[in-house]
């Protein structure tokens, strides 16, 4: 009975640990209201985009006087805002946002002006939005089990550490197994599908999310380890529960995968450069060249 009730305080916690990341990660849709036109506008932007489409922003909104048009750039970029007028359909204003690379980010915001009112979604920032390809249904479903499995069963293991007698060993195993299987295996291949890298962490880059899976799955091999090492094994075991835990706090997709386009644009001109003919290219510079003097 008691082991029952461990397992149910576990799930509990684990649960509120998923929704807490869910709530709180960069892809997590902004959403509000504002007052408008005697109207209460209510907007929900995705910050979220897979595949090869073009991003649908809507707007339900139905009053015909009012203009609205939607800017975007792409982030972290020099780029001049782009402006495109929203359309009216089924009681909604639409436009669409141009589809990018995997990793690639864009900004944007609605505009809404009805004579001399004006107002702006959302009403304190812009929203930042991240493309990534399609990741099959099967692989990402198999990869978000194992990752709650592991979850589980470590907050489960750092339970049983306080019991007088707590059997620990198998407990870690299958935290170490599951978290393998899902963060080691399975979530190199969903970042491979979404963004077309297996491993974007150390020593390859700085991506929060490849680096939290590595850095617990090390604290449950040490953990694993000090067992036979130690005097205290189930302190060893609290410590890689509240480790993961303490990591799983970070909102997921922080840090992750992200284009620089402004090292995608100097790219792009120096491979312009190469395939330029050699005589257009002298014509090109003396040209330039004529106009500074």
């Amino acid at each position: 009975m008691k082991s029952f009730l461990f397992w149910i305080l576990a799930l509990v916690i684990t649960l509120s640990s998923a929704i807490y990341q869910r709530l709180t990660g960069p892809t997590h849709p902004t959403s509000g209201s504002v007052e408008f036109m005697n109207n209460e506008v209510d907007y929900y932007f995705y910050r979220s985009q897979g595949g090869s489409v073009d991003h649908l922003v809507s707007i339900k909104y139905n009053d015909t006087t009012t203009t609205a048009n939607l800017f975007w750039k792409r982030y972290k970029s020099s780029d001049e805002w782009t402006q495109i007028k929203m359309q009216f359909r089924n009681d909604s204003l639409i436009a669409y946002l141009p589809n990018q690379p995997p990793a690639g980010k864009l900004e944007y915001y609605v505009k809404l002006t009805n004579n001399n009112s004006k107002v702006i979604l959302p009403k304190d920032n812009t929203v930042v939005i991240r493309y990534k390809g399609s990741v099959p249904d099967v692989i990402l479903i198999i990869h978000i089990i194992f990752m709650f499995l592991s979850m589980l069963l470590s907050v489960r293991t750092g339970i049983e550490a306080f019991r007088k007698e707590p059997k620990l060993f198998k407990l870690t195993y299958w935290t170490l197994i599951t978290l393998f299987i899902g963060g080691l295996i399975f979530g190199p291949i969903v970042q491979q599908y979404a963004f077309g890298a297996l491993w974007t962490g150390i020593p390859f880059g700085h991506d929060l999310t490849d680096n939290k899976t590595l850095i617990i799955f090390i604290g449950w091999i040490v953990a694993l380890f000090m067992y036979k090492k130690s005097k205290h094994p189930a302190r060893w075991a609290i410590a890689a529960s509240i480790l993961m835990m303490a990591i799983y706090l970070i909102p997921h997709s922080t840090l992750g995968s992200e284009i620089d386009y402004e090292k995608l644009d100097r790219e792009k001109a120096q491979q312009e450069l190469l395939q330029t003919p050699k005589q257009e290219l002298i014509d090109t510079l003396n040209t330039k060249h004529r106009l500074l003097k």
